[in-house]
């Protein structure tokens, strides 16, 4: 209970928050057997009375024909009809995290593109220093034996240095055991590593305005089916895996997306070659090491404090990042006895929301004579910012998509080096614009002038362009 009554209010924060970068989506269980029908409609509406004031719109049950309006593509054989709930979407990207309690799913659908710039960004206005492709390669220790620095390099000029700090926080997701066995090797594990691949596939796969939940898969899992910037995301699965640093999707996790996503399809094949790519994920879960029962996950974020102050965050999920974020620095203060004022991120708009309303991409238009796909994208992935682009795009002469049939546009390869820290490719096409989870082919095909742009800027030598061309097609 409380882990989604949490996830829901986080929930609606980020709507709040983030207007821009989120909004509701309303997401169909279809239904095949008539006994279904209370035991889903129940459990949904339980999820509608734990988020109370917070619910964003009630569920409701439709009908068989009002199901094969939205998704024709749907199987009418024995479909009885569906019910329909709301969750968040984001603009930018969708990770969703699914909980399921007696086969009743709760999920909250999350962003992490947008809304990890726009954390990184917002933190550096509050007073931040933020580096980029640094690694963290050892501990430093002071006279008590508590941690209290680190010692890291710069990846590509290979420059070392020393951080200082009265406190070193641990937020590496899977690699979380690694840092702490770098300042305890008794440390025992306490992160169990799990894979989540998702493909995309082209835009009839699902509705536009409607995404699409199995509930339970052949083997117990849960797919989702979402609409995502002209095309559907379709994920995911849940595999214990090793932690590595580039995660790749098995043929075999693909091959059984396919097979599931064809169950739902009478007439419409499900074709491999109809997948435009394909991605995986590793969430950690893990074990709390405070809790008596040290062989039981946690559905929540853990944090702990180790012996030598080491404050470490793990789990969790993307709807709690805010949440998580609080109580992390909860520990700090209350570990090193620290005085500080009262958290205010709840209330906190993040960069680009504040004022931002749904018209906005209508006076980008107006003003900078924009097409209306490219005025919407911008409103919505930049919020207020997307003036600054449209400025740098009307200036500089960039206002040219980089790739036909998409709404990127020039001025974000210029915008993203200059205000939100991308310094490779792939920083560019996958976590700043979405193209290389969107469309590989199309990721591929602006690749040279993408790092002939970046590479101008940030003074790349023939040898460093070579490599970010290899770098990005091996990712």
């Amino acid at each position: 209970y409380h882990l989604v009554k949490e996830a829901l209010h986080e929930r609606a924060v980020i709507l709040k928050n983030a207007p821009n970068a989120s909004e509701t989506l309303p997401i169909l269980l279809p239904i095949y057997k008539w006994w279904q029908v209370p035991y889903f409609w129940i459990g949904i509406k339980m999820y509608d009375l734990v988020a109370g004031r917070e619910l964003m719109k009630k569920s409701y049950y439709i009908s068989k024909e009002k199901v094969l309006e939205q998704f024709p593509m749907l199987k009418k054989e024995n479909l009885c009809g569906g019910i329909v709930y709301f969750d968040a979407y984001a603009y930018n990207y969708v990770v969703y995290d699914s909980v399921v309690y007696d086969s009743v799913v709760y999920d909250s659908v999350v962003y992490d593109s947008v809304v990890y710039d726009i954390v990184v960004y917002d933190s550096v206005v509050y007073g931040s220093v933020v580096y980029d492709s640094v690694v963290y390669d050892s501990v430093v220790y002071d006279s008590d034996n508590e941690v209290c620095g680190a010692h890291v390099q710069d990846k590509f000029t290979g420059e070392e240095w020393y951080i200082k700090a009265k406190c070193v926080v641990n937020a590496t997701g899977p690699f979380t055991d690694a840092i702490r066995k770098m300042g305890d090797k008794s440390s025992k594990s306490i992160c169990q590593p799990a894979s989540g691949v998702h493909i995309v596939l082209p835009d009839y796969y699902c509705s536009r305005k409607m995404g699409l939940i199995d509930p339970s898969t052949s083997d117990g899992r849960v797919i989702f089916f979402l609409p995502w910037q002209g095309r559907t995301i379709v994920g995911t699965t849940d595999q214990k895996c090793e932690i590595t640093d580039t995660p790749v999707p098995t043929q075999e996790d693909i091959d059984f997306i396919i097979k599931e996503v064809s169950k739902y399809f009478s007439d419409l094949k499900v074709r491999h070659e109809d997948v435009l790519s394909s991605w995986s994920g590793i969430r950690p879960l893990v074990l709390d090491p405070s809790s008596p029962d040290t062989q039981s996950l946690s559905r929540n974020h853990v944090v702990h404090v180790s012996d030598n102050k080491l404050v470490t965050i793990a789990g969790g999920k993307w709807t709690t990042y805010r949440a998580m974020a609080r109580d992390a620095v909860d520990a700090v203060i209350s570990s090193n006895n620290f005085i500080a004022s009262k958290c205010v991120t709840e209330k906190l708009f993040l960069e680009g929301g504040e004022g931002w309303h749904l018209t906005q991409y209508i006076m980008l238009i107006q003003k900078y004579g924009l097409d209306s796909d490219v005025a919407e994208y911008l409103s919505r992935a930049y919020g207020n910012r997307a003036y600054e682009i449209a400025e740098l795009a009307t200036k500089n002469n960039l206002g040219q998509r980089l790739v036909n049939n998409f709404p990127y546009i020039q001025a974000e390869i210029d915008y993203s080096v200059k205000e939100e820290y991308a310094c490779t490719a792939v920083d560019f096409l996958a976590r700043r614009i979405r193209l290389a989870f969107l469309d590989v082919s199309a990721a591929n095909s602006i690749l040279p002038f993408v790092v002939t742009k970046m590479g101008d800027q940030l003074d790349w030598n023939k040898e460093r362009r070579k490599k970010e061309i290899e770098d990005a097609k091996r990712f």
